[in-house]
């Protein structure tokens, strides 16, 4: 057993990875360079001196090398591809939308794409075009499952999970709960880490996770906004409100019958995002949520979400744009009225 950050979590789990399966070899921007960082945030810090061969540094260019995962995908490889921001994502839009998400389904299941794309998200002081949180986008690409961990446990069984998989998996990971230390270190981060066990295991992608059991409203929120979540839950059992607060962990598959479940019980729902609120995630929750808990509800899904504007990049302005627990916990309230005695 040991306790470990999220950065180290995926870095065992990557190495468990490559010994285990010769097939498995990363690629990205600045990944492999002996005495570097480790790509972006230390995640594959020390991997070069074990697995040389299979640390691919490419160049600046994300649609080239998206495109080589892919083409060793479809030729029987396990390729993780890193994107150093999750804003660069765009530039390999292509590749991803018109090409990895749908090969399986146009080969008829002739071919299979065991692809895992990393990509950081989440504002963290570096200005618009290094600060988005598009899960609501890649949420609306068929054929690509997307998961989000928000703990080392989960991070390092969801990578195994994914790595595993026949199919390609975007796997977000928020800057803010990386625990990357030195001149990695991100200023105002959440300690996110876990104790990881000895043993081999996986984080079956499509199932969440009750973090925080409550009867009275159920919160829904991953990654970083999953931990303002519990902050608020805590804020709001001393005024009597229990908060039941569910991590998905996964967009797609998503865990329904778990969500489901909460809400028949409590009656009432949240759903909190660090996107933009205009097509996020939290709006297709709650359009789900009001088809299928209609007869439980007893008050509209609620939603929490940054305005639909680009991230700033003054601190003050960031803090303001993105959601935080006062921002949950003011929301709950205004369904307090509601809330059965």
């Amino acid at each position: 057993m040991a306790h470990l950050s999220i950065a180290e979590a995926l870095r065992q789990g990557l190495r468990e990875e490559m010994a285990r399966d010769e097939r498995v070899f990363c690629i990205g921007e600045d990944i492999g360079i002996p005495g570097g960082w480790g790509g972006a945030f230390t995640v594959t810090l020390g991997l070069e001196q074990e697995f040389r061969a299979r640390m691919i540094d490419t160049p600046i260019s994300e649609a080239g090398f998206f495109g080589a995962a892919l083409g060793a995908a479809l030729m029987g490889l396990r390729p993780v591809a890193d994107v150093q921001y999750s804003d660069f994502l765009f530039c390999a839009m292509d590749q991803i939308v018109n090409q990895i998400g749908v090969m399986r389904y146009m080969s008829g299941g002739k071919v299979t794409v065991p692809l895992v794309m990393r990509a950081p998200v989440g504002a963290t002081g570096r200005g618009a075009q290094h600060a988005r949180n598009p899960e609501a986008i890649f949420y609306g690409v068929p054929g690509i499952k997307i998961v989000c961990p928000a703990t080392a446990y989960d991070a390092k069984g969801l990578l195994k999970a994914a790595i595993r998989d026949d199919n390609p998996v975007l796997m977000f990971e928020h800057k803010s709960l990386y625990g990357s230390k030195g001149a990695r270190a991100e200023s105002g981060a959440l300690d996110a880490s876990s104790d990881i066990p000895d043993d081999d295991y996986i984080v079956p992608i499509g199932k969440g996770i009750v973090r925080r059991e409550g009867g009275d409203v159920t919160v829904i929120a991953n990654l970083l906004m999953m931990h303002r979540a519990l902050q608020a839950a805590e804020e709001l059992a001393a005024e009597g409100i229990s908060a039941e607060v569910i991590d998905p962990r996964s967009l797609v598959p998503f865990d329904w019958e778990l969500v489901e479940q909460s809400v028949r019980k409590t009656g009432y729902a949240v759903v909190v995002e660090e996107g933009p609120r205009t097509g996020g995630i939290g709006a297709d929750i709650a359009a789900t949520l009001a088809e299928r808990c209609c007869d439980y509800l007893l008050a509209p899904v609620a939603r929490v979400a940054s305005p639909d504007i680009p991230v700033p990049f003054a601190p003050p302005m960031e803090d303001y744009y993105r959601p935080d627990a006062a921002r949950i916990t003011r929301t709950v309230r205004q369904l307090r009225d509601a809330l059965p005695a």
